[in-house]
């Protein structure tokens, strides 16, 4: 049976955009994927192959004389499936189809709300349908073309672009309940305070993280309300309820007029970026590259390349 029945395109395009790049952590970059994604990726071609392509330094890369040879041959290959591709993509963004993704609730106020009206202007042909659900899926089984979640919640084998740089955690309450209750000077002052619990997608009661490196420290809170929706839990900490745990991005207008304040800000834990995943094994609609790029220039990223 032929190498060809066996070899996955899209890790002969890691291996060419390795050597471009010149390293793996770059390459990463540009291709939208996590260094271990990557690094996964050309273990699996080499072992495909039964060659070694690359040469591998802590300082950098280089291809072997197979690999020099098969780089000089993929290089004409993919020019041309790009330019054909490239046609194909013209044509079909403005096809009427549809592009369905499992959103978490968080990812939809800050990503696709915005995104939106620039996407039906590129795309009018397509019908996009945005479940938003803070339970984590099988977006494969469950029948849709990608998901938004946290880089390092992607599962392993999915391909993920990031939409964002990092975000971070931060404990926040109403200047009311603040003035009534006192403000927290150390995270063991949390003890002495009605914190809103956070429950996750899976029904489990979420310890808050604070710090960062090996100062990170995860605690569990005291609190009588439990809240398994953003939404809810800041109109519940506006209102003098007690001190919510939030993404910071989430609540920047609240901080802006007032209505929340950030407590212990030299504590605030950092996230990993969101990220766009989809199926390596399937192909990405058309559309889908188009909201990523909308996504991520409007988050002060470029495009993918």
């Amino acid at each position: 049976m032929s190498l060809l029945n066996h070899v996955d395109f899209s890790d002969l395009r890691v291996f060419v955009t390795i050597l471009r790049a010149g390293s793996f952590k770059a390459a990463a970059i540009q291709l939208g994927l996590t260094p271990s994604a990557t690094s996964h990726a050309m273990k699996r071609l080499e072992e495909k192959l039964s060659a070694q392509l690359l040469y591998r330094s802590s300082r950098a890369v280089s291809a072997t004389a197979v690999g020099t040879a098969l780089a000089l041959q993929l290089e004409e290959g993919f020019e041309k499936i790009g330019a054909a591709l490239g046609r194909l993509e013209t044509s079909a963004a403005g096809s009427l189809g549809e592009l369905r993704i499992n959103v978490f609730a968080d990812a939809a106020h800050l990503l696709i709300d915005p995104a939106l009206p620039e996407f039906v202007r590129q795309c009018p042909g397509v019908k996009l349908t945005i479940v938003v659900d803070d339970k984590p899926i099988d977006i494969v089984s469950e029948g849709y073309d990608a998901g938004i979640r946290y880089g390092h919640y992607v599962p392993e084998g999915m391909v993920a672009a990031p939409l964002t740089r990092g975000h971070k955690w931060v404990a926040a309450a109403a200047p009311r309940y603040l003035e009534q209750h006192g403000r927290p000077a150390q995270l063991e002052d949390l003890a002495q305070h009605n914190c809103l619990q956070l429950l996750l997608g899976d029904n489990s009661s979420y310890k808050w993280e604070f710090g960062k490196g090996k100062g990170k420290q995860r605690i569990r809170v005291p609190g009588l309300v439990t809240i398994n929706n953003t939404a809810a839990t800041i109109t519940a900490a506006k209102a003098g309820v007690g001190i919510a745990y939030l993404l910071e991005a989430r609540i920047a207008k609240e901080i802006e007029e007032g209505s929340l304040e950030v407590v212990l800000p030299e504590f605030a834990a950092p996230s990993e970026p969101f990220h766009m995943y989809y199926s390596s094994r399937r192909h990405a609609h058309p559309a889908l590259r188009k909201l990523i790029d909308i996504i991520r220039i409007q988050n002060g990223l470029a495009r993918l390349r």
